[in-house]
């Protein structure tokens, strides 16, 4: 799959989205702390409790992930008039996730309580009621929904089995709410009665979840091909997404063909949360308009981003971002192409680690012996060469309505086949003004046709310590003769 991901026009656009979430809401309460002794009353670690956290679970960490990416989230779901129940709500209203709460008295919130040593779980505790919705739960969960659809570009059912799917009528009807307002709509299952999300967009098991609805051993990818598409017809699903593990993620379409996705988590600490995280960022990108394809691929990326990390926590914007502006797991040969968002993080990090940073620009159309000389060169002024491009509208603005002969996706990708350049990033205007002005190079080079008056942005740079420097361009060489002898041959 070929994926070049504009983080800035991302990041913009799941601010302007907005998800629906229905499931099972719980408090997942941490309890921190060491074990250096054996309980005498029984052969069990005595941990001494030092800290003790909160957070959002099952469909509450689905929303909180999507307000980490920067959506606005709405949570619908169902807890008790209790202490945790009004904890849980402080924690919605402290990640800005509107809150579609609905209270039931013959239940208590759920609760699950970890007890962790020296960054392991020791045992969970979990305080619930899984017995079906009353009828006026149930009404006045759809009273919510329909307030909520008209504003919301998708919906995810977060089945967690503590009872606010255990009606199938009641999981089809919100899946016909949804389908009807053309919304997608994608489901994280539990258990094996899948009749229940019948017409969901996409559907989004573990292979052990899917083993389970199937009766078989899923580990060879040709029995998974074969299963995932009777699966699909059989529940009359759009796509299938199937989580495995350390294997990566089986994506499975009626108009696409299947892809298996490796992982991409470089150190597994935890995996609690992780298919939270995959439906959320899934749901988010196919709201934003995304391919589905591509949506499951950054959906990988950020799985394998929070099974890094040691508890339920959700994915971060600026996580992704950073993850996707260094090309994890991106199969595009233009993975230097970043956003400008993702190139200053990115610089950043290079900052840190003590790297001189150089910073050159130009349109880069036919790339010839010129431009790699240059390049070449202004790589060896620093640790980092990054390449501002100018816009196929910027180009055609400068040089005419033939130019540029190379789209920008293709000028990228030949600039990121070259060793010297380290991240690329478009800009729009005539000049790379107000580029240098936000990445803040150390180094800004051209070539020495220009002197050191016309260089734009070295007023910029001089005025934070920065340098200017001019190098040596090979004669002879330009991208306006090449053409114009292309186009003498062709008219001969």
């Amino acid at each position: 799959m070929r994926l070049i991901v504009d983080t800035d026009k991302l990041a913009g656009s799941l601010k302007n989205t907005q998800i629906l979430v229905i499931g099972d809401v719980m408090l997942d309460r941490y309890l921190w702390g060491d074990a250096s002794r054996v309980s005498p009353e029984a052969p069990v670690p005595v941990v001494k409790v030092e800290k003790k956290t909160w957070f959002l679970g099952g469909a509450g960490n689905v929303a909180t992930n999507l307000s980490g990416l920067g959506c606005r989230a709405i949570l619908i779901g169902v807890a008790g008039r209790d202490w945790a129940g009004s904890h849980l709500q402080e924690l919605l209203s402290a990640a800005n996730i509107k809150d579609g709460i609905v209270i039931d008295d013959t239940r208590p919130t759920t609760t699950k309580t970890r007890v962790m040593a020296r960054r392991q779980q020791i045992v969970r505790l979990d305080e619930e009621n899984t017995h079906h919705l009353s009828a006026d739960v149930e009404n006045r969960i759809f009273s919510a929904v329909s307030e909520a659809i008209p504003r919301c570009g998708a919906i995810v059912l977060s089945d967690y089995g503590k009872g606010m799917f255990s009606s199938g009528a009641f999981t089809q009807k919100l899946i016909e709410m949804g389908r009807a307002a053309g919304i997608p709509v994608f489901v994280d299952p539990k258990g094996s009665d899948w009749q229940r999300y019948a017409g969901a967009t996409c559907v989004t098991p573990n292979t052990l979840e899917l083993e389970g609805v199937v009766g078989n051993k899923l580990g060879d990818e040709g029995l998974l091909l074969k299963e995932a598409a009777g699966i699909r017809e059989r529940f009359n699903l759009e796509w299938l997404l199937v989580t495995r593990g350390p294997k990566g993620m089986g994506i499975f379409g009626e108009q696409a063909a299947p892809e298996f996705l490796t992982a991409n988590a470089r150190e597994v600490f935890d995996v609690s949360g992780a298919g939270d995280t995959v439906i959320a960022t899934l749901a988010a990108g196919v709201a934003t308009g995304m391919p589905f394809p591509e949506a499951a691929e950054i959906s990988n990326i950020a799985a394998g981003i929070v099974v890094g990390k040691l508890g339920t926590q959700p994915i971060l914007w600026e996580e992704l971002a950073r993850a996707l502006a260094a090309g994890n797991g991106v199969g595009s040969p233009a993975t230097k192409v970043m956003g400008l968002s993702s190139a200053r993080l990115t610089m950043a990090d290079w900052r840190r680690k003590g790297y001189k940073i150089v910073f050159t620009n130009g349109c880069f159309d036919l790339l010839h012996p010129g431009h790699v000389s240059l390049l070449h060169q202004a790589r060896r002024l620093g640790n980092k060469l990054v390449v501002g491009l100018n816009t196929d509208a910027s180009i055609k603005r400068l040089k005419g309505e033939k130019r540029p002969i190379l789209a920008g996706e293709d000028r990228a990708a030949v600039l990121s086949g070259l060793a010297d350049v380290d991240l690329i990033v478009f800009f729009e205007e005539d000049t790379p003004l107000n580029l240098i002005e936000a990445l803040k190079p150390d180094i800004l080079v051209k070539g020495a046709d220009y002197t050191l008056e016309t260089v734009v942005g070295r007023d910029i740079v001089e005025s934070y310590g920065g340098k200017v420097q001019l190098v040596n361009i090979l004669e002879g060489y330009s991208t306006t003769r090449i053409a114009e002898k292309l186009s003498k041959k062709e008219s001969a």
